[in-house]
């Protein structure tokens, strides 16, 4: 027992160090994540029965309150709801007004939790969403809350998220109040986060907001991340302290956002979209174009038939010369003011009939 004890040690030691230096593990753990699929869903089972009996058997009294105020906050929401579409128009007008890239909205996925890393060192979660699903490494995962995370190992039918919290993962944050940038480090307290490096005299406060500034290239901009709670300045020290609380629910959370960001460069962006500007500029251009050519030849043909007008003309413009000759005689004011109306029309049909 002691030999066998002793070689399941190494045999367990060695496969830790392989796992840890190396990646000849990895399709290994793809083809057994298929396997604990499987345990997964048997060890959520009591979990989700217990659930499905607790909705089952709750008070009315507790329901009708809930619906009141689902009922109260969904009112909120549709009056923010038209005021953000307004304000999302007006942003969509501004922005092609100065000739910026085109808007493109992220795509999301939802994705449920389904498991957490027993390590007490790291911040990993479970989702049920993998390879199969379109995830990639690195993609940003959040809740209704904020950013929780990225994807940073995949197998095929779930993924690996690392929470903001670990001690390993940092994210490019600014300020929401006055754009000031800084990195976000975990603290492997799921309750904090710290930013590193942010100057004595850096204009933060105890409230300030802190949005995704996106440029890691990795989250997209102006997500929230988390909510200064303390800042502590030392004369003695060039770099203030900034602890911060997560505004995402890390361990509260059971259902999650998948983001699936634009993979074009922002130099591809904006070639893309003036590219979109330059073709809906000449198509504008061929469309107003269009109709002048055809009404500037009908301008044109009738001079071929000013000749034809000449014999219609030029009889009328002899009689109507004799009455402007005896207007003195009978003085009539408003008939002599008739004739030279009509002189310059036979004008043009003279030189017509002389070309």
């Amino acid at each position: 027992m002691g030999v066998r004890l002793l070689v399941l040690t190494v045999l367990s030691v060695a496969l830790m160090v392989v796992d840890a230096r190396f990646t000849l593990l990895k399709p290994v753990r793809s083809q057994m994540s298929l396997v604990l699929m499987e345990s997964y869903w048997i060890t959520d089972l009591p979990q989700r029965l217990w659930q499905g009996v607790a909705s089952q058997f709750g008070s009315r009294t507790e329901l009708v309150a809930e619906n009141e105020k689902l009922k109260t906050e969904n009112l909120l929401l549709q009056g923010r709801m038209q005021k953000l579409a307004a304000l999302t128009e007006q942003n969509v007008r501004l922005r092609e007004l100065l000739n910026s890239s085109a808007l493109v909205n992220e795509k999301v996925e939802v994705a449920e939790l389904i498991g957490m890393d027993p390590n007490p060192f790291t911040h990993r979660i479970i989702i049920n969403k993998g390879e199969r699903d379109g995830v990639v490494l690195g993609q940003p995962v959040l809740d209704a809350r904020g950013l929780m995370g990225q994807v940073v190992e995949l197998m095929p039918y779930t993924s690996r998220v690392l929470l903001l919290t670990d001690t390993t993962h940092s994210i490019p944050v600014q300020v929401n109040r006055n754009g000031l940038r800084a990195i976000a480090s975990g603290t492997g307290n799921p309750e904090r986060l710290e930013l590193r490096h942010v100057a004595d005299t850096a204009d933060i406060k105890e409230g300030d907001l802190l949005v995704s500034s996106g440029l890691g290239q990795r989250f997209p901009a102006g997500y929230p991340v988390a909510t200064v709670k303390e800042v502590i300045h030392d004369s003695g020290q060039p770099f203030a302290i900034v602890r911060a609380v997560p505004t995402a629910a890390l361990n509260r959370s059971r259902y999650l956002l998948l983001v699936f960001s634009d993979p074009r460069t922002p130099e591809e962006r904006a070639n893309d979209a003036a590219a979109a500007q330059e073709a809906e500029d000449r198509q504008n251009g061929e469309s107003t174009a269009a109709p002048v050519t055809p009404a500037t030849v009908p301008g044109t043909t009738p001079a071929p038939h000013a000749p034809a007008s000449t014999p219609t003309t030029t009889p009328a413009a002899a009689p109507a010369a004799t009455p402007a000759t005896q207007a003195p005689a009978t003085q009539p004011a408003r008939p002599a003011a008739k004739p030279p109306v009509s002189t310059p029309a036979a004008a043009p049909a003279t030189r017509g009939a002389r070309e």
